[in-house]
């Protein structure tokens, strides 16, 4: 062996051998708790959050320098934003022989976050903007959660969700010098997450696979995947922090998921079972809700093919109109509200009262449901749906902001799309009505009548066509 090699050898040897000396020596006389303080106060400087230790702080040296700590706490104006059985830091050794501390991992089992929004729309991990000063900066390069759990609330709207069983792994995280408030445009990142379970207050999915990219404000989640309503839903998301105002861009789709599933908080007893698809690609911008429902655009659609619709046959119901003169089509537009804007629009109305007592079923051997929104409103393209011999169709507009029905008609249509029955819906989502020529009555009567019945309107000759969508006529 060349005698510089073995110089070399014999010197990164007694190297070792120093460190495993110095290890053992820390090991016997260190009081490693003696240092909670000062992390505590090294970890709430960088971070401008309040960080407290309430178990015991361990020393490793292989591979490196790791720090131990148990039961730790991350918290904001006296509450908990997070909380983490145990927390490990690996640090890099070469920078403390310049006296600096780089820690170059961080990883966290079984934490517990809690993100809220109280009622004047303030996260509970904003701090006040008086506590002023810089925030230095912070880089990772890599950083995991385990195990983890995340909790939404959000006050103002009621709304929420819980992450279960979660899996994240982070890699060159860089946080750049800032002022509180911080704001995304500080933030880089590559990570990739993993949840066992997602649930909100009425569902619940499972299997969620997220993989993140961020620079400069940007983040781009794709792809993003989730099995919902026994269906596979996949797409991507781009934020954009970069300008004064945060634009998002989002396309998904959830294929072959069942609309009984979908349905199952408004109408428990399986009213429409079948499988259907769904996919939205949508553009929107602002800081609050409110400003996203003004600026959305984009195009959202909702495919079925041989429904079950349970508790009436609109067949025999349509055929037997000339005597009974009791029938709302409004009840069948029930069915094709619970499209892509289904649950907003619907949440007046009363999917039980629709299907008890009525017996048979109803075949539906298309359904279409495709919108283009347009800053907050929601403009019907093709929406209509067939049985066994009749087809259904609706136009008009669903101003989403206000939340309201702008001009909305459903019709009951012949083979070449001109209208033989129609009714008009108008008012609030909560309270809609629907007009007749002298009265206005209330979708939550019991029964509605049919507005507007125009079968013989044209003997003869052609007509004004209400359709000419993608729904063909049953044959």
């Amino acid at each position: 062996m060349p005698k510089s090699i073995r110089n070399i050898s014999l010197a990164i040897g007694a190297l070792i051998g120093l460190l495993v000396l110095v290890a053992v020596a820390l090991r016997l006389f260190l009081d490693v708790d003696a240092y909670k303080p000062r992390f505590e106060a090294a970890a709430t400087r960088v971070l401008g959050l309040e960080v407290r230790v309430g178990g015991r702080l361990g020393v490793g040296f292989f591979p490196g320098l790791l720090v131990t700590l148990e039961d730790v706490h991350l918290r904001n104006r006296g509450a908990d934003i997070a909380a983490a059985r145990q927390v490990r830091l690996g640090i890099d050794f070469l920078p403390l022989l310049k006296n600096e501390v780089r820690v170059g991992m961080i990883a966290l089992e079984q934490p517990n976050i809690h993100i809220d929004r109280d009622r004047e729309g303030k996260f509970n991990y904003q701090t006040p903007e008086a506590a002023g000063g810089a925030l230095p900066a912070l880089t990772l390069a890599n950083a995991s959660l385990s195990d983890a759990t995340l909790i939404y609330t959000d006050a103002r709207s009621g709304a929420g969700f819980e992450l279960g069983h979660c899996r994240l792994e982070v890699s060159d995280l860089r946080l750049s010098e800032r002022v509180r408030p911080s704001t995304m445009k500080d933030l880089s990142l590559a990570a990739e997450l993993a949840c066992g379970e997602v649930r909100t207050h009425d569902y619940t999915a499972s299997d969620l696979k997220i993989s993140v990219t961020g620079k400069n404000g940007v983040f781009d989640l794709k792809p993003a995947t989730m099995s919902l309503f026994g269906g596979q839903g996949s797409g991507a998301i781009r934020a954009d922090f970069a300008g004064d105002v945060p634009l998002y861009q989002v396309r998904y789709a959830i294929s072959q998921f069942r609309i009984e599933a979908l349905l199952k908080p408004q109408a428990p007893e399986k009213a429409v079972e079948g499988a259907m698809d769904f996919a939205a690609q949508w553009s929107m911008r602002g800081k609050t809700m409110n400003e996203l429902r003004r600026s959305v655009q984009g195009q959202t659609t909702l495919r079925g093919k041989n429904l079950t619709l349970n508790g009436r046959d609109l067949d025999q119901e349509f055929a037997r109109f000339e005597s009974s003169q009791n029938f709302s089509l409004v009840d069948v537009g029930a069915v094709i509200f619970t499209g892509p804007f289904g649950l907003v629009v619907t949440k007046g109305y009363d999917f039980g009262r629709i299907f008890q007592g009525r017996g048979g079923h109803s075949e539906i051997r298309t359904l279409i449901s495709a919108w283009k929104v347009d800053h907050g409103v929601a403009q019907a393209q093709d929406v209509a749906m067939a049985t066994k011999a009749n087809r259904v169709a609706l136009q008009g507009s669903l101003d989403l902001v206000n939340e309201r029905f702008d001009d909305v008609t459903m019709a009951l249509v012949d083979a070449k799309g001109c209208a033989k029955v129609r009714q008009k819906i108008t008012g609030s989502f909560q309270k809609p009505v629907v007009e007749k020529p002298s009265t206005l009555r209330s979708l939550s009567g019991p029964v509605l009548k049919l507005l507007k019945k125009v079968e013989n309107l044209f003997p003869g000759g052609d007509c004004d066509v209400f359709y000419a969508g993608s729904v063909a006529a049953p044959r």
